[in-house]
């Protein structure tokens, strides 16, 4: 059954994939009608996610925003899917890095560098990086239950030097690569929310309080890695532009859990700087702590 998906659902992928920009957008805008319009995709999760993050904005303010992100996310979900045949000039053009010599500087060091980033903006197209790095880069993410479809993931990350490893896989791979001695480049988004029943540290996200992903962090300090902020904003329509910010040369001489809030803050920066580009589809806030009064 999962073949016979795959066989029925990749010619229009690719067919997507290989349109020109100028229709690929205005595809997207046909997309974003029936997500947002017709079929209401999450709309109410987004509209409480909104609510609780921003509530310092009226109800016609919020609504504006709901709408700029729809238009968004569609777009970028759709890039996820030109990326399967996007050459490594057009990426170049958009996905821009302002200061690359932050990060080859850190690579001087001869240690394996953390990289964080949040679910904002262009995070698929982050994966350009691995052009412009002299190690490897890994993408860690989770496994796609079809087979077919997470072995063409994988096979697109190849295009941009990355290896894919899944959550699970984590821990073995920089063990391993800790052991031999191979550097790499590890990619982390730490922004969504992690299962309660392994959560370690709880802070302020947006002004509510919610369980925080520490893996980045720790695995940092247990494998001593350079850790570095990757801070993506929207300069127009499938434009990005990406600075890298030093967070921690030698993670073990900060106190637990001061990198993982010092990344929620970065994370706040750019959510209230221009909201409609975070991915307010996830339930970020939905293990939140409850208060008293």
């Amino acid at each position: 059954m999962q073949f016979v998906v795959f066989i029925l659902v990749f010619p229009i992928i690719w067919l997507i994939s290989v349109l020109p920009f100028r229709l690929f957008y205005i595809f997207s805008d046909f997309v974003c009608l029936l997500v947002y319009n017709v079929f209401g995709y999450r709309k109410k999760v987004v509209r409480q996610n909104l609510a609780m993050a921003l509530p310092h904005l009226s109800d016609k303010e919020r609504l504006n925003i709901e709408k700029k992100f729809y238009r968004h996310m569609c777009d970028m979900f759709l890039e996820m899917v030109k990326t399967m045949n996007i050459s490594e000039k057009q990426i170049k053009n958009r996905f821009r890095f302002t200061n690359l010599d932050v990060y080859l500087d850190m690579e001087k060091q001869g240690k394996s560098i953390a990289l964080l980033c949040a679910h904002y903006a262009s995070y698929e197209w982050v994966i350009s990086m691995n052009y412009y790095s002299n190690i490897e880069g890994y993408g860690i993410y989770k496994k796609i239950n079809n087979k077919y479809f997470d072995r063409l993931v994988k096979k697109i990350r190849s295009r941009f030097k990355a290896t894919l490893i899944t959550t699970k896989e984590t821990i073995p791979t920089l063990e391993k690569n800790f052991r031999s001695h191979h550097l790499g480049l590890y990619g982390f988004a730490s922004d969504q929310s992690p299962q309660v029943s392994r959560t370690h540290h709880w802070a302020k996200f947006m002004g509510i309080e919610v369980p925080v992903h520490t893996g980045a962090e720790m695995l940092a300090k247990r494998f001593d890695m350079n850790m570095i902020f990757l801070r993506v904003k929207k300069v127009k329509r499938g434009y990005y532009e990406a600075t890298l910010e030093l967070m921690a040369e030698n993670p073990k001489s900060v106190p637990n859990y001061e990198i993982s809030d010092d990344f929620l803050r970065r994370v706040e920066q750019q959510i209230y700087e221009a909201p409609e580009y975070y991915l307010w589809t996830h339930k970020r806030w939905k293990h939140r702590r409850k208060t008293t009064a």
